[in-house]
């Protein structure tokens, strides 16, 4: 029994010791072969190095542009309502959606009969007013005469009334005499009374019979001012939308029927940020009328139009940060840009001096820099972020011509030792033909097609038909052009 024991384990350290030699032997091999492969480690047989693409700092001049997005916006929107209760008795052919008018141009008629015969009306009660009146000032004229003969009439008896007291005092005339013509005179000045009263009440006649023609004067006019607003006419050149009206239907007073639109007059609405609302202030805080350039998304062919920044919103929406800006954009985009139409907005900044434009990717998230030395090691240099432009960054106090790492990655750090790929312009051309769009060439039966389908779009602008057609034209076109024509055509 110990013979088997003791044979056993002199097999098994038998089998441990040759599997100690095959590990050797693996590990050997294994060292042997990565040295073969190429030095992975550098001087000293334990440090790793990185190969790294570097960029050199260059300081210079740079013009930063805000970049936003917003919405086309009328400015001049007038709705179209009907002005009384009625019938529309007269349409403007071209009273449809999208049609263009002149300013002045009748677009509606309300049927007038209504309107004629209360203008009629208020003309009748006018002349029987200006009657009313001349037959008061004539009234008043005999009133006047009459007060006249009977202050005359007074005279002659004061003055028979003297002669007999006169005559009574020499013992001539009698008592009776005298007493008789002191009532004659009382009677006389009684009547110069009733006179003066009828004169007063002729003149209160005049004034009643004035208010009453100046009343009918005004509803005369507000009749008139009714029968011409039953006629609709356009108050400025515009497009028509949300249109309504039928010819022969009716309508009730303050309806909408339509809205005009100026396509002169067009504003585009876009949210920039605190900071960014700060930069566009001049030095008196005030809004600056900064240039914006607008651009619209045809179908892959751009439209850009150019623009002035006017004013900011009034407030700032619930749940909204920064501050809403209003461009004014100027007449030769009016042709193509339609209130609603989604645009992007560039707004080109004051420009900045002794900065340096580098790619995003090579600031880290403490707004460093990671530069190599002569012996290709690397070393942290702070840098100030100035703005951020797409997938670039402007920063000022960087090293003069610095070679600097294009992009950060995690394993890189301090003390890192690098292999430079100091080939910038490499990267730079595939950047440049990656925006290049892919062309491609188009079969006849193809290209007649899209250009039927393009030349037949009503709903296309001229300016952007005539380019798309261009575009078809040539020998090679986008690939991406000819595939979103081809899904509006449904193909």
């Amino acid at each position: 029994m110990r013979f088997l024991l003791r044979g056993l384990l002199g097999l098994f350290l038998v089998f441990a010791t040759v599997g100690l030699i095959a590990i050797g032997a693996i590990t050997l091999r294994d060292a042997r072969q990565a040295e073969d492969e190429g030095p992975r480690f550098g001087r000293g047989g334990g440090e790793r190095s990185y190969s790294v693409a570097l960029g050199v700092v260059e300081n210079g001049r740079a013009e930063p542009v805000i970049q936003s997005y917003g919405e086309v916006e009328g400015a001049r929107i007038l709705e179209l309502r009907a002005p009384a209760t009625g019938t529309i008795t007269e349409l403007a052919e071209q009273f449809t959606n999208g049609s263009a008018v002149e300013e002045g141009e009748l677009l509606y008629q309300i049927d007038p009969a209504e309107a004629r015969t209360a203008r009629d009306r208020a003309e009748t009660e006018l002349r029987e007013a200006q009657a009313t009146l001349t037959e008061a000032r004539a009234a008043l004229e005999l009133a006047e005469d009459e007060l006249v003969a009977a202050e005359l009439q007074r005279d002659l008896r004061r003055a028979a009334l003297a002669r007999q007291r006169n005559l009574e005092g020499r013992g001539v005339g009698t008592a009776a005499t005298t007493e008789e013509a002191e009532l004659s005179l009382s009677q006389s000045e009684q009547t110069v009374v009733s006179r003066r009263q009828a004169v007063l009440v002729q003149e209160s006649a005049i004034a009643r019979a004035e208010i009453s023609v100046a009343r009918s004067e005004i509803a005369l006019a507000d009749a008139e001012r009714t029968l011409s607003d039953t006629r609709v006419t356009a108050p400025f050149p515009g497009l028509l939308d949300e249109v309504t009206a039928v010819l022969g239907r009716r309508v009730s007073q303050n309806e909408q029927v339509g809205e005009l639109i100026d396509p002169a007059a067009l504003d585009v609405a876009f949210q920039v940020t605190n900071a960014q609302f700060a930069r566009l202030l001049d030095d008196a805080g005030r809004l600056a009328e900064l240039a914006v350039i607008v651009s619209l998304d045809l179908d892959g062919v751009p439209f850009e139009v150019p623009g002035l920044i006017e004013r900011a919103g009034a407030q700032v929406a619930e749940g909204q940060t920064g501050r809403l800006i209003y461009a004014r954009i100027v007449d030769q985009g009016t042709a193509v840009l339609r209130p609603g139409d989604f645009v992007s907005v560039r707004i080109a900044e004051p420009p900045l001096e002794n900065v340096a434009v580098l790619p995003a990717s090579a600031l880290t998230s403490r707004s460093e820099l990671l530069i190599a030395d002569e012996d290709n090691r690397l070393s942290v240099v702070p840098v100030r972020l100035l703005r951020r432009q797409g997938d670039d960054v402007i920063v000022a106090d960087a090293p003069e011509g610095a070679r600097y790492v294009r992009e950060v990655r995690p394993q890189l750090g301090p003390g890192i030792r690098i292999e430079p790929v100091e080939r910038p312009e490499v990267a730079d051309a595939v950047q440049v033909s990656a925006t290049v769009p892919e062309m491609i060439a188009l079969a006849p039966d193809r290209r007649a097609r899209l250009r039927a389908f393009v030349e037949g779009d009503s709903s296309m602008p001229p300016d952007a038909r005539s380019r798309m057609l261009g575009a078809l034209e040539e020998d090679e076109v986008p690939r991406q052009v000819v595939e979103r024509l081809e899904r509006r055509m449904g193909g």
